[in-house]
């Protein structure tokens, strides 16, 4: 309720009580003119008009209550919504946000009012926001879409948008409602997923390698061991050793470098 109809309601509720006074009043100068039974009866009919003023004044109290808790419900599932609610007219223009739309926003309550939400969309989104707005008055029916939209000091975030027209009388498109959520930490979780994807697909892909040294050619055009590329496009860690075929060939050398490393250690006889 606002200011203006609580005060009205207050002025209504005081004249009331000020013509019930003045009816007792004329009716107590009537009582000294009757006989005591008459007055008595008229005694007894106050009392009871009292007693019903005092049951409609408590029906009212409990009325007050019930109308500020539903105002508090009201604020809760409203105002305080995880997402941002925005009710716009046919042009587009904001006539109602709430407060986490206007957080999302950055922007007062009062400076969104009347101010087109296009104005709070990436420039090289607008054409998204328009298909959408454009499909939701031809069809009428709920329509969603993701873009990036703009704070007030111009910082970017992606919001997906889920609309729906209330229509009037003759069917046209009277008031647009929009629910803005925040989706920007989604956003940056599959541009990561999408990534690591990639990196997964590179080894799966064709891979330059060298025929001669074995050395592959990344994306950057430089040359890399193997271990070295594979390293730096997975999470695989490598370990070095000889197999048996290279054991063979190398065995005569091995078995050579062993005798020398040996009589080093012995020293001169």
């Amino acid at each position: 309720m606002t200011d203006p109809e609580k005060l009205l309601g207050k002025g209504v509720e005081r004249r009331r009580k000020a013509e019930e006074i003045i009816r007792m009043e004329a009716l107590l100068d009537l009582c000294e003119a009757l006989s005591p039974e008459a007055t008595q009866q008229i005694l007894h009919e106050l009392r009871v008009h009292q007693i019903e003023l005092e049951m409609q004044n408590e029906e009212l109290r409990r009325a007050q209550i019930e109308l500020e808790a539903s105002q508090a419900r009201y604020f809760d599932l409203y105002e305080l919504a995880p997402v941002g609610y925005v009710s716009l007219n046919e042009q587009g223009l904001i006539l109602e946000a709430n407060l986490t739309a206007t957080a999302l926003l950055g922007v007062a309550r009062g400076a969104l009012t009347h101010r087109p939400i296009s104005r709070f969309i990436l420039k090289q989104d607008q054409d998204i926001y328009y298909r959408h707005r454009k499909r939701l008055a031809e069809e009428g029916e709920q329509q969603a879409c993701e873009l990036r939209m703009l704070k007030k000091d111009g910082t970017p975030f992606w919001a997906h948008l889920e609309a729906t027209a209330a229509r009037a009388g003759d069917g046209t498109c009277s008031v647009y409602r929009l629910v803005v959520s925040d989706i920007s930490r989604q956003k940056f979780q599959e541009e990561a997923l999408q990534k690591a994807l990639h990196d997964i697909k590179t080894l799966r892909g064709i891979v330059p390698i060298c025929a001669w040294c074995k050395k592959i050619r990344d994306d950057e055009g430089y040359w890399s061991q193997v271990e070295v590329y594979v390293h730096n496009h997975s999470e695989a860690e490598f370990t070095h050793g000889i197999c048996p075929e290279c054991r063979e060939k190398l065995k005569p050398e091995l078995e050579q470098e062993g005798k020398c490393v040996a009589e080093k250690e012995r020293g001169p006889v």
